[in-house]
C-alpha cells in the first residue's frame, strides 16, 4: 500500500469550523472532547487528513497500520480518511482481520480478567464518561478483547502504550463512529 496526503484543507472541510471555533475565531469547548466542561479542548496531536489510498480494500473498510500508528477509513475513488492512533505496547501487538460487532457511545468499562491480573489496582467496573479510559465512543472487534475506542489521554495518540486496543482522540473516534456500521471489516497490519 502507498499513502499520500491529498489535501489537509479537505480535512478541515470535513470538520466544520464551528466544531472547534466560536464566532470570534477563538477555540470553543468541544463537548465530546471535554464533557466535564472544564474549558480544556483535548485535540489529537496527529491531525486527521484526507489522503490518497492505494490498496485492495473496499470503501467502508478500516485499515490499521500499527507500524505507522495510523488508521485509514477507506473511501471511494482511491481516498481514505487517515487518523492518528495509539497501539499495543511491546508484547501486545497483533494483526488480523476482525469486524465491528458492536458500537457504544460513552461506553462503560469492565477490564478483562487478563488485565486485572496484571493490574489488580484497576476498578472492576467504571461507568462511561470523561474519566473512563474508553473515551467518547467504542467499536468492539468481534472474537477478541480489543476495541477501537476514544481516550481521555490524547497525549498517547501516536504511541505504543495500550494492551492491544486501538486508541483515538475523542474527536477522531466520534468522527469514525459516525462513518462505521456494525459489520464493518477491520484489517490490522503490523
Amino acid at each position: 500500500m502507498r499513502f499520500a496526503v491529498v489535501a489537509f484543507a479537505a480535512v478541515l472541510a470535513a470538520t466544520p469550523a464551528s466544531a472547534f471555533f466560536n464566532f470570534t475565531g477563538q477555540p470553543s469547548v468541544d463537548p465530546l472532547a471535554d464533557p466535564g466542561g472544564s474549558g480544556e479542548v483535548q485535540l489529537s496531536p496527529i491531525p486527521r487528513e484526507l489522503v490518497a489510498f492505494e490498496g485492495r480494500h473496499a470503501p467502508g473498510t478500516i485499515v490499521v497500520s500499527t507500524s505507522e500508528r495510523r488508521l485509514y477509513f477507506v473511501l471511494k475513488d482511491g481516498q481514505a480518511v487517515r487518523y492518528g492512533i495509539g497501539v499495543g505496547r511491546p508484547g501486545f501487538e497483533w494483526s488480523g482481520i476482525k469486524s465491528v460487532t458492536r458500537k457504544a457511545e460513552w461506553p462503560a468499562w469492565t477490564p478483562p480478567a487478563q488485565m486485572l491480573k496484571r493490574r489488580p489496582d484497576l476498578p472492576r467496573y467504571m461507568e462511561g464518561g470523561p474519566d473512563n479510559p474508553l473515551g467518547a465512543r467504542a467499536m468492539y472487534l468481534g472474537g477478541s478483547l480489543f476495541r477501537i475506542h476514544g481516550s481521555n489521554e490524547p497525549n498517547t495518540i501516536g504511541q505504543a502504550v495500550s494492551s492491544g486496543c486501538i486508541r483515538m482522540s475523542n474527536e477522531d473516534v466520534t468522527d469514525l463512529y459516525e462513518r462505521v456500521k456494525v459489520g464493518t471489516r477491520v484489517v490490522v497490519l503490523r
